[in-house]
């Protein structure tokens, strides 16, 4: 590719200098995957310099510390900078929760029809549980969810079904530096009845919330898989207790499996044994 092509990229939509209040070599970093990732054949140290409007020496020990940490890569023929498999991941994790969120949404217009209560997807991020799309209930009082909230995963039925089906070493890993803190009287504040709750929650394939996440709400919650059986995101139904009693928080979780399985089923994926 002319140096001519290489350079018509352009500045990235939103690429703006750092502003107050926002780390000035965070931006800078950020911008600089914003033109790699707009020029995979790569780009030269001095052509990102110029395109950043940046010192060729700070940009180079910028690139370094992105290098360093697997985000980009230097090929040692002609000495071009690309993006390396970490951002990847990172933009194929994007990819993957938008997908699964949009095959999931008439899945849980379903849910909420057949049960009459909200209907949530969640995936992990670090320790949390994030929303990220919901239908709600036609009932006067119903719960509701803010789209991008997060929830702690020991104290939501999302974020324990998530938890439950981690591989053993990586939910050890997380729980080393994990604080239990309860949120509500309720919650799994000890590691060892967390644990506990974690094999009864791959016994019976759904996770229960009983008022660990709020007072006076119940929710059922199952994991969706994806191609290895891990862990993708999750799905609930919440509501009251008065409309979701012990007896019916059960019966409502083998209905939330059932079709969390068929999601996984749609996605390619493959369900757990």
């Amino acid at each position: 590719m002319s140096d001519v092509k290489r350079r018509s990229v352009g500045r990235p939509a939103g690429a703006t200098k750092a502003s107050g209040g926002h780390s000035q070599s965070l931006v800078r970093g950020l911008t600089l995957l914003e033109y790699l990732s707009a020029s995979p054949l790569g780009l030269a140290l001095s052509e990102l310099a110029d395109m950043a409007d940046l010192a060729p020496s700070t940009t180079h020990r910028l690139l370094q510390a992105l290098q360093s940490q697997g985000f980009v890569t230097q090929e040692s023929e002609q000495g071009l900078w690309r993006i390396d498999v970490k951002t990847f991941r990172i933009g194929n994790s994007f990819l993957e929760a938008r997908d699964v969120v949009a095959l999931s949404r008439p899945f849980l217009r379903r849910l909420t029809a057949e049960t009459g209560e909200t209907a949530n997807l969640g995936i992990r991020e670090g320790a949390t549980a994030v929303f990220l799309a919901q239908h709600e209930s036609p009932q006067m009082m119903r719960m509701i969810t803010r789209l991008g909230s997060r929830a702690p995963l020991h104290a939501s039925g999302v974020g324990k079904a998530l938890l439950a089906w981690m591989s053993e070493d990586e939910r050890t890993e997380l729980l080393k530096g994990y604080d239990l803190a309860r949120v509500t009287e309720n919650t799994l504040h000890q590691t060892g009845e967390l644990l506990t709750e974690m094999a009864t929650i791959r016994t019976q394939g759904f996770a229960c919330d009983r008022e660990e996440h709020a007072v006076g709400l119940h929710c059922v919650a199952a994991c969706i898989h994806d191609e290895h059986g891990t862990p993708l995101a999750a799905i609930s139904v919440s509501g009251p207790m008065a409309r979701i009693p012990e007896e019916r928080l059960l019966a409502l979780g083998a209905l939330v499996r059932t079709i969390a399985d068929e999601i996984t089923l749609q996605l390619g994926g493959q369900l757990p044994r």
